[in-house]
């Protein structure tokens, strides 16, 4: 039977409030760019030409609105976004250093996407799709973790394959022992995992990712293929005996690296609906980091995420090159 969607996301949609210069007074400009990693990755995959749909909920205020029409600009489905009347759409202060990387300041005690329950998940649209993903800052709080982990086992049953980003933010959990416990309860689900280095490490107390990866794929054998991110480095994908490393593209530019990630993430899914999961080899798994790569750094050369995804074109221009 055809599924509705190829991929459905679950989770946070906020506002990032980045720096954008300073007023003839002197004071920080900052830009409301529309974000919220779930929803960052299926922008990039609508550029990619696939089905998407997200599930989540916003403030009945401008900045849900905001929320909403960028995201259905990006031709992501949005039939499934909820507005809360009494609790305010998340906000996020970015704080960009000289080399890119980021600091946030969270406005979420609480933001909407907290709110989500469990009875009002699309069970329809949770069966009916090719991947379901997500990630745990749905998973910070109990009612939305119950949401989120009935949406997972929903989809899971269904015969979708399941995406996981842990996207650790320890300024939004209350103890580092629990954001632990639920990325592990994520790892138990995922067929599919994109982690972060820092996030390798915080699992497995391991720097070395060889050694941490093997950590992690004797616990969790459920985990079919597995990428690891080292920002500019490049990033590493490791499927059965295979283990592939690519470098990033350092050609200047870079701005900031929110959404560089979830791009990285998108691009994977969208190597995976086009090509299965079953039979990888090193040639393909090399490719596919390449372009996730390639497609992660032209995001880096502009402000915000999900209005800053690049053009297929834009990304076998950069492979073609280089």
């Amino acid at each position: 039977m055809k599924k509705q969607f190829d991929v459905l996301a679950l989770g946070e949609l906020l506002i990032d409030f980045t720096e954008n210069g300073a007023s003839e007074q002197g004071n920080p400009l900052l830009e409301a760019n529309p974000g919220g990693a779930p929803c960052n990755v299926l922008a990039m995959l609508q550029k990619l030409d696939k089905s998407t749909a997200f599930i989540g909920k916003v403030g009945k205020d401008m900045f849900g609105l905001q929320l909403r029409q960028a995201a259905e600009q990006a031709g992501i489905c949005m039939d499934y976004l909820l507005e809360d009347e009494f609790v305010h759409t998340t906000l996020a202060f970015v704080k960009t250093f000289p080399n890119g990387d980021r600091d946030f300041s969270f406005y979420r005690e609480p933001g909407a996407d907290m709110m989500l329950k469990a009875d009002e998940l699309p069970l329809e649209a949770l069966g009916s799709t090719r991947i379901f993903h997500f990630g745990t800052l749905s998973m910070t709080h109990p009612e939305v973790r119950l949401a989120t982990r009935k949406a997972v086992n929903l989809a899971k049953d269904s015969g979708a394959l399941i995406s996981f980003d842990p996207n650790l933010r320890p300024p939004l959990w209350n103890d580092l022992e629990e954001a632990r416990e639920q990325i592990s309860w994520g790892l138990g689900r995922c067929d599919i995992l994109k982690i972060a280095d820092n996030e390798l490490e915080f699992m497995t107390g391991d720097s070395d990712f060889d050694c941490a990866v093997g950590k992690l794929r004797r616990r969790w054998p459920n985990i079919r293929l597995l990428n690891v991110t080292a920002g500019a480095e490049g990033s590493y994908s490791y499927y059965q005996d295979e283990r592939v490393f690519v470098p990033g593209f350092r050609l200047g530019g870079t701005i900031e690296t929110t959404g560089a990630g979830d791009t990285f993430c998108a691009c994977v899914l969208n190597f995976v609906l086009e090509n299965g999961i079953d039979g990888l080899n090193r040639r393909a798994l090399t490719e596919m980091l390449r372009f996730a790569n390639a497609a992660a750094y032209l995001v880096t050369t502009k402000k915000g995420a999900i209005r800053s995804m690049p053009e297929r074109m834009q990304i076998r221009e950069i492979l073609d090159h280089h």
